[in-house]
């Protein structure tokens, strides 16, 4: 068995990357949708929601510097192109989304989705004794668990 410079398998540590590297394209175009949002809610709710949505992108920028540092420090390359997030996210771009409801109703979709990207991870990394990786992602999970709880809750679910 062969091992980077951190200790870990280089074999495992491909597949995780690769994995991070979905999970990357799937915060960047969430991260996107986010900031239409903020750009374009209207109604009687704009000000809070403008207000959350920019809490929201400002903490998915902080995970998507962390998620591309973490494939770095496994040794392997983030994908940077807008054009390969769009080919391997499976979170889809939404645009012109004005309405508060939609708009979080997407996000709750979204969080769900990231949730579970995460949850496969925590296996994989678990595989290949990624301690590192192991917590980001446990740390993620709970965080974004809450965040789906309060944002349900706005909807009246």
């Amino acid at each position: 068995m062969s091992t980077n410079l951190i200790g870990l398998d280089t074999e495992k540590t491909k597949q995780l990357a690769d994995s991070l590297n979905e999970l990357l394209a799937n915060y960047q175009i969430f991260y996107m949708n986010v900031r239409g949002y903020h750009w374009n809610i209207k109604g009687d709710n704009f000000f809070e929601l403008h207000t959350k949505f920019e809490e929201l992108y400002d903490d998915l920028l902080l995970k998507i510097d962390e998620v591309a540092e973490r494939i770095l420090t496994l040794g392997h390359r983030p994908v940077h192109a807008y054009s390969t997030y769009m080919e391997i996210a499976s979170i889809q771009e939404k645009k012109n989304v004005t309405d508060g409801k939609t708009a979080v109703g997407h996000i709750v979709e979204s969080l769900a989705e990231l949730i579970r990207k995460q949850r496969e991870l925590l296996s994989v990394a678990g595989d290949a004794e990624d301690e590192g990786t192991v917590a980001l992602m446990s740390d993620y999970i709970s965080q974004q668990e809450k965040s789906v709880w309060m944002y349900r809750s706005y909807l009246g679910e």
